[in-house]
């Protein structure tokens, strides 16, 4: 079986269409709590929501599916999406649940869901899932005198607070530090702003006054410029910008220069590598990660593992080999030490420890490497892009691009998992030769396709 409605994270639409409707989320609801009532004990539910309006929708469809089947609910109200993971085995809860759709605007929405470990569920449990939605529902409900019940968790905020707090190291302080922190309008807009002013920076924030539409409007990981330009405007030492449900962010130093995931990654692994706790000899990441990151670490002896694209492989090839450093260039930076999925504030509290104990300013510490120059472009093609990646011309051409780089840098073709779309990258020390090689190829498959 394949799964239908779940994708990289989770289930994501636009709201109150097919498939991200109260009706949906009902099945859900009811299906996911019984694939997760294993035992005689009281099985409990955690549901964490961001800030869009279709929130109002989603939750309480949820909330009946798992009372139906005799689950215990307890709602978080909005919260970041490791909070959710965090408090799901904080509370030993049998099912964590996310309401949100990312970076996505606020007429999308999507819920992803967490196994009683924190992490999100396996290709195998989505499945398993599906089918139980579509397969008759009836069977599950339980009498009136077994519903579940559901209740508000009043100290959510504060006990994920705390927990952020604590990936800090002990004997380090903020003060003397200015930071502009843009929540994006959205789950973090209250806690990421505390975090920083409790360990005692100045704190700018940005983009924390959600109305149920302006979530990661531009603002957020997505348009940084709202933050580059306070940066600037304020003399801060820090931009952090985090997105729709602050599981990832984007950095910028003190001049408004943009920092990305990449540029993150190496700081925080070169600092537990110095320090001895670093595991796994290097860090995760993915195949969209710039080579300059992957030759800055050989240059400290270290190595880059590379996955597909999403933070779940990422995760999985952590949690397979033993990594406690991975991430996208996209800004889902992931901490086994800390958490369970990828945490922005958390990780922008390692890259401020970083700058602390150094003395140095943003834009000399999170200025690791040089990154190579990249060219990426989008072939729109009419038939299924498999099999356009399957002609020998298309082959050959790919073939001698990369033969024309010569193990100077790298050759990346990826279709697109949502669009009729082959996504054309190369990367290397030569910028022309790069564009050359990216051009040709495009070509290629332009003409292929046609």
């Amino acid at each position: 079986m394949t799964r239908k409605l779940f994708g990289t994270d989770g289930i994501r639409g636009t709201a109150n269409l097919d498939p991200m409707t109260a009706e949906t989320a009902l099945k859900l609801g009811m299906a996911a709590g019984r694939h997760f009532t294993r035992g005689d004990h009281r099985h409990v539910v955690v549901i964490g929501k961001d800030t869009r309006l279709s929130g109002y929708l989603l939750e309480p469809a949820l909330t009946a599916g798992f009372v139906a089947v005799g689950m215990d609910v307890v709602l978080l109200g909005p919260l970041p999406t490791p909070a959710v993971a965090m408090l799901t085995r904080s509370l030993r809860a049998d099912l964590g649940v996310m309401i949100s759709a990312s970076h996505n605007p606020y007429q999308d929405n999507g819920i992803k869901l967490f196994g009683p470990d924190g992490f999100k569920l396996s290709d195998e449990d989505e499945i398993e899932i599906e089918h139980k939605m579509f397969n008759g529902l009836e069977g599950y409900r339980v009498g009136s005198d077994h519903l579940g019940k559901a209740k508000r968790l009043d100290d959510a905020v504060g006990r994920y607070i705390e927990y952020a707090k604590s990936s800090f190291p002990r004997g380090l302080r903020l003060d003397g530090l200015k930071i502009v922190v843009d929540c994006a309008n959205g789950a973090a807009y209250k806690v990421a702003p505390t975090v920083l002013w409790e360990l005692g920076a100045e704190v700018i924030p940005v983009a924390v006054t959600p109305d149920g539409f302006n979530i990661n409007k531009d603002c957020g990981s997505l348009h940084t410029q709202t933050m580059q330009t306070q940066v600037v405007a304020h003399g801060a030492h820090l931009g952090i910008a985090l997105d729709g449900d602050a599981d990832r962010l984007v950095l910028c130093d003190e001049k408004g220069k943009v920092i990305d995931g990449d540029q993150v990654m190496g700081l925080i692994g070169l600092t537990l590598a110095r320090s001895g706790h670093l595991k796994g000899g290097g860090i995760v990441a993915t195949v969209m990660s710039n080579m300059g990151l992957e030759k800055h670490l050989a240059g400290h002896g270290l190595d880059l593992h590379r996955t597909a694209v999403g933070d779940r492989y990422v995760l999985e090839r952590m949690r397979k080999d033993g990594f406690n450093v991975g991430g996208e260039q996209s800004g889902h930076i992931i901490l086994s030490d800390h958490s369970t999925t990828g945490d922005g504030l958390v990780a922008a509290l390692q890259v401020l420890a970083a700058l602390v104990e150094s003395g140095k300013p943003a834009s000399q510490m999170l200025h690791l490497f040089d990154p190579f120059p990249q060219v990426l472009k989008n072939v729109r093609v009419s038939g299924k892009p498999d099999a356009v990646l399957a002609l020998d011309d298309v082959k050959a051409a790919i073939a001698a691009g990369e033969a024309r780089l010569n193990g100077s840098g790298r050759v990346l073709i990826r279709k697109s998992g949502t669009e009729p779309l082959i996504r054309v990258m190369a990367e290397g020390e030569n910028s022309d030769l790069v564009g050359t090689v990216v051009d040709d190829i495009v070509a290629t498959i332009t003409a292929a396709a046609g």
